[in-house]
């Protein structure tokens, strides 16, 4: 990545601790503020160290020069040649942590990539039927959604404009819908873009599995009702004719 191709990350970390000298048992404040900047724009410096002793500055270090200088006389007198030493090395540890190990975790939590789940789901209300396309979980943002009709792209302005909101744990969901008419809604497709997919996704809405349960088990219910019916009247219309052509073999047989 270039150092023009994304803004300069500024960190900054605040170390303090507390020190009591001699028996007056005096508090004394030592911090230490550190910088880090992602490139060298602006005039920054990749990393930077800077020691205070109540509020003084006593040391300086920066990523391009590697050294920890002094900032005021009495550091020569009073911080021997081994302390000064272990914290060259200790702020050079830190100017490592900024410049290579923290920026190796955000470069490789940049590339990642989790694809969307997408679903497309139907609404009705007594005015309207609409088709929901819903892309949940996806990292980055950057999304492509549209709607196509009879497999081919729709203009945007005849559906809603995309939301896209983040989630709770780092990944984004975005969603468009689109006013139809009831009993086309299998027209319509909903097809999305994303750096985590190889290709573009394309999905369509499909009825629920249980309301088609539904409708084929009362249509089961009618056809057996109906032909329960026939059965019936058949066999009542059956009785009537064997009870009728009795009858006239009783009344011939009289007259002989």
């Amino acid at each position: 990545m270039g150092p023009r191709a994304r803004p300069a990350l500024l960190l900054l970390m605040l170390l303090q601790t507390a020190v009591l000298q001699g028996r007056l048992l005096r508090s004394h404040s030592l911090h230490y503020l550190f910088m880090g900047a992602s490139e060298q724009d602006l005039g920054l410096s990749l990393f930077e160290a800077l020691g205070y002793v109540d509020d003084q500055l006593f040391v300086f270090y920066d990523h391009e020069s590697r050294r920890v200088e002094p900032r005021t006389p009495w550091v020569s007198s009073r911080i021997s040649s081994q302390m000064w030493l272990q914290l060259s090395q200790s702020l050079k540890g830190w100017d490592h942590m900024f410049t290579v190990d923290f920026w190796t975790i955000m470069e490789n939590h940049n590339h990642s990539k989790v694809p969307p789940l997408v679903k497309v789901t139907h609404h009705v209300t007594s005015s309207v039927t609409t088709l929901r396309c819903r892309a949940l979980n996806y990292y980055p943002q950057n999304i492509t959604m549209k709607w196509l009709k009879d497999k081919q792209p729709m203009d945007a302005k005849e559906f809603e404009p995309k939301d896209v909101l983040p989630n709770g744990d780092g990944t984004y969901q975005g969603w468009i819908t689109l006013a139809v008419s009831p009993g086309e809604e299998q027209r319509y497709t909903c097809q999305v873009e994303h750096p985590g997919l190889d290709q573009p996704l394309i999905v369509i809405w499909e009825p629920s599995p249980s309301g088609t349960l539904v409708i084929g088990v009362i249509s089961g219910i009618a056809v057996f009702v109906v032909i329960l019916f026939i059965g019936i009247l058949f066999i009542i219309l059956r009785k009537r004719q064997g009870s009728r052509g009795a009858m006239g073999h009783y009344v011939l047989a009289e007259r002989e």
